[in-house]
This record gives C-alpha cells, sequence and structure tokens, in this order.
C-alpha cells in the first residue's frame, strides 16, 4: 500500500502502546508511505503528522504545519482546549 488510513487509533489504548504505535507510524512514513490521520489526542498527533487540518461542521478552520498549528494561539484555544 501506498496510504494508511487511520481514524482515532490511540482511542483507548493504552499509552505504552500509543508510543509504539506512534513510533511505528513513523518508520512507514520513513519507508514512503502516506498517512491520513483523524486523531483528537494533539500530543500524539503532533508526534507523527507533517501537517494539520482543524475541521467544524464540515468546513477546514485551520490547514498547516504543525508548527503553525502550535503557534496559532487563537485555533489552539478555540477548538484544541490548549
Amino acid at each position: 500500500p501506498r496510504l494508511v488510513l487511520l481514524d482515532e487509533p490511540s482511542e483507548g489504548v493504552a499509552p505504552v502502546i500509543v508510543e509504539q504505535m506512534a513510533d511505528m507510524i513513523v518508520e512507514l512514513k520513513k519507508e514512503g508511505l502516506s498517512v491520513l490521520l483523524s486523531e483528537q489526542n494533539v500530543a500524539f498527533a503532533s508526534a507523527v503528522s507533517d501537517r494539520a487540518y482543524v475541521l467544524e461542521k464540515g468546513q477546514v478552520k485551520f490547514a498547516g504545519t504543525m508548527a503553525e498549528l502550535d503557534g496559532d494561539e487563537a485555533v489552539r484555544r478555540q477548538y484544541l482546549a490548549l
């Protein structure tokens, strides 16, 4: 495969398994695989993602790199409860 789709992979999973999963996703990316991830765990998503999209009611409210998301205080406060 060239693309892996993951829907909330960290939901209900023990923290040690989430860390292992993050390591596996990073390795898959290094091998050239694309990963599309839907995730509410911001720390997990940040560890494995290059880009982020914040959606609200089907509309894109933010699109950018993880660094841009980290630096956008308004988006973080309104949508990520950070």
